[in-house]
C-alpha cells in the first residue's frame, strides 16, 4: 500500500475524512470517500457529497473549507458554482466534489471510479477497505 502523503500538517486521508464528516454534519447526502491512489497520480482521495439545493451545496462547501482551514489546509483551486449544481475544492491529495442530486446522477463519479475502494469513516455506511 502506498505511503500516506502529507497535505500540510495532516495526511491526505485525514483531510478526506475531515471533509466527509463536515459535509455529513451539514446534512449532505450520500457522502463517500474513494481511495483513488492506485488508479490515478493526481490525487489520493475523492470526497463526493450531494446537497438538495444550490443553497445547501454552497453551505456544505463553505463549511468544508472552513473546517479544513482550521486544520491548516487550504484549497489550491476551486471550480464550478453552486448554481451550476457542482463545485470542486482541490486540496491536491484530496479533492472534494459537492453536487446537486441531478448533476451527481449525471456525472456518476462512483461509476466512473468504480474500481476505487470506498474508505470507511465514522459516520459513513461504507464497508471498511484495506
Amino acid at each position: 500500500m502506498p505511503a500516506e502523503p502529507q497535505v500540510g500538517a495532516i495526511d491526505s486521508r485525514e483531510v478526506a475524512v475531515a471533509a466527509a464528516r463536515t459535509a455529513s454534519a451539514k446534512q449532505a447526502s450520500r457522502v463517500v470517500i474513494l481511495d483513488v491512489r492506485e488508479l490515478i497520480v493526481i490525487t489520493d482521495y475523492f470526497v463526493i457529497a450531494s446537497g438538495s439545493s444550490d443553497r445547501q451545496v454552497k453551505t456544505i462547501l463553505e463549511e468544508v473549507d472552513k473546517a479544513l482551514r482550521l486544520l491548516g489546509v487550504r484549497p489550491v483551486r476551486t471550480e464550478g458554482e453552486p448554481e451550476a449544481g457542482w463545485v470542486l475544492l482541490d486540496y491536491i491529495d484530496a479533492v472534494v466534489h459537492v453536487f446537486a442530486e441531478e448533476e451527481r446522477e449525471y456525472y456518476d463519479l462512483e461509476r466512473l471510479w468504480r474500481d476505487a475502494p470506498r474508505v470507511s469513516w465514522e459516520g459513513s455506511d461504507a464497508a471498511p477497505s484495506g
